[in-house]
């Protein structure tokens, strides 16, 4: 049975990020477009730095993919760092004056230098652009048995949208979003967005917000609750996590759960014959609040996770910090950076969701190939939108 994977290599200012993808079934149409199209997501956004200027990231195919379809090998995309500088003392000098917020002083200690450099090249959140190209690829596969995700913006600072996201109508909340620099499908919350990115680069500051993913098309049963480490809600967390300037995930209601009684936590449970052959499998749900998972399993709801993203540590004017050489108080050092990075937070965060729903999915249904993928796909729904199955064995035959 094939296990989705990947991990990445490269650093900010190096010559190129790699990401290898093992567990790919063979026979996957190959869609460098949407992969690239992803990518250019990733660099957009009101509020991005110089840098999205300067790299017009895209993905070539190093292995794993031949006349357009994967091959069943380990994917290895690359994409090629415009801004190379690493090795040129004069364009990237010694940081000796850490930025609070950002891995500098930590990583200087734990590496016995004083020298920030080394830490936050590779800290950087470049490293995302190789984790969005994984992501899109791992779409590519859920496509194949109807799975789509839907990201956005739902806040920046305390510019937010209220909208309600379902099944029918986020795709044309999709296009309204593509519309938007902030990538909100509220034209109303993106422009008190724009202003509030405005403000903060007027005074020299930074701000953050909250993302949001959807995920539609799941049937029950991805994920696992045998094993803490098979918990598809907890392996969402801790990819989420992982971005760069994310410190907080919430499934669903999230934390609201905690303000409210179970009576208005729990979903109810209604069965809708009309819907047994949906991915629910006609088990549907008058709310959502657990956003999709219950017992670290999808229950045939959308997967719904959100992630606050906190303002980007480099400040223009800088923050009190010391010299790590003389210890003498000092400004934090400055490198060229965003005033506000969420919209492209919401893509990185929306195409690593992906990749652990894809990843469940995998471990689920087995298949070497995107035949075989899907033909296990089809049957598992089969039997589920049977039950019960009385007796199995006779019923299985």
């Amino acid at each position: 049975m094939p296990t989705l994977d990947y991990q990445t290599a490269g650093e900010s200012h190096g010559p190129a990020l790699l990401t290898i993808v093992t567990g790919v079934p063979a026979g996957l149409a190959f869609d460098a477009g949407f992969i690239n199209g992803e990518l250019a997501r990733r660099q957009g956004g009101y509020g991005r730095g110089g840098r999205q200027n300067i790299e017009k990231d895209r993905v070539t195919v190093l292995a794993g993919v031949r006349r357009g379809r994967t091959t069943g090998a380990p994917v290895a995309l690359q994409i090629v760092n415009r801004d190379s500088r690493l090795d040129d003392p004069g364009k990237t000098p010694a940081v000796y004056r850490p930025r609070p917020g950002h891995a500098d002083l930590a990583g200087s200690v734990k590496w016995l230098t004083t020298d920030c450099r080394d830490t936050l090249e590779r800290a950087s959140a470049r490293e995302t652009a190789a984790r969005v190209a994984a992501g899109a690829l791992a779409r590519l596969v859920l496509r194949v048995v109807g799975i789509e995700t839907f990201g956005f913006v739902r806040s920046i600072l305390d510019a937010a949208t209220d909208l309600e996201v379902r099944e029918d109508n986020w795709r044309a909340l999709a296009a309204v979003r593509d519309a938007s620099d902030t990538y909100c499908p509220d034209p109303d919350a993106s422009e008190r967005q724009r202003a509030a990115i405005r403000r903060a680069k007027v005074d020299q500051d930074t701000v953050g917000g909250l993302v949001e993913t959807h995920v539609f098309g799941c049937p029950p049963g991805i994920g696992s609750c045998v094993d803490w480490r098979l918990k598809l809600d907890a392996r969402l967390a801790y990819a989420v996590m992982g971005v760069q300037a994310i410190k907080c995930v919430e499934i669903g209601l999230g934390k609201g759960c905690g303000a409210r009684p179970g009576s208005n936590v729990h979903d109810p449970i209604v069965f809708d014959a009309a819907r047994r052959q949906s991915p629910s499998l006609g088990f549907v749900r008058t709310s959502n609040n657990a956003g999709g998972t219950e017992g670290g399993m999808t229950n045939g709801q959308p997967v719904v996770v959100r992630a606050t993203m906190k303002p980007i540590s480099t400040l223009l004017r800088g923050m009190p910090s010391v010299d790590l050489n003389t210890k003498a108080p000092e400004r934090s050092a400055y490198e060229r950076s965003d005033v506000c990075a969420v919209p492209a937070a919401s893509v990185v965060v929306e195409n690593v969701a992906a990749f652990e729903v894809a990843r469940c999915l995998l471990e689920k249904i087995g298949g070497d190939s995107v035949l075989e993928m899907r033909t296990n796909f089809e049957s598992y729904m089969k039997y589920a939108s049977m039950l019960p199955l009385d007796p199995p064995e006779t019923t299985l035959a």
